[in-house]
């Protein structure tokens, strides 16, 4: 079976980029700053950025964020990754760290999160 963000035109890298990319602010980061910072990292890759970038990026978001009305009634087994901080004014995405490293296969003790920023801004 496909996955909607691999028929969707980003492929795998895409969840993974978001999770990278959210990663690094755990308090949340505002939609305009993650698609800038998801547009470097597909560029710095080497990776098309197509006209519906935006579009594609925001879609693997809603599927894994808790609470959003696209996942409503949804039973396609994706795991709430993201989240959308209540105490924050305006269209801010965050991940749920504890949720995304066990989805990465992350054990706690394994994790050295100095590490992964340097591999994620590479």
């Amino acid at each position: 079976m496909v996955r909607e963000h691999e028929r969707k035109g980003m492929g795998p890298s895409g969840l993974l980029d978001l999770i990278a990319v959210l990663r690094l602010h755990p308090k949340g980061l505002r939609r305009w700053s993650v698609m800038r910072a998801m547009r470097l990292k597909s560029e710095k890759a080497g990776r098309e950025v197509s006209p519906k970038f935006e579009d594609d990026v925001e879609r693997i978001f809603r599927r894994h964020c808790a609470g959003d009305p696209v996942r409503i009634g949804a039973n396609d087994g994706t795991i709430e990754l993201f989240h959308r901080p209540k105490d924050k004014a305006g269209e801010v995405w965050a991940v749920d760290l504890a949720k995304a490293k066990a989805w990465l296969g992350e054990d706690d003790a394994d994790v050295d999160e100095q590490q992964f920023i340097r591999n994620a801004s590479a």
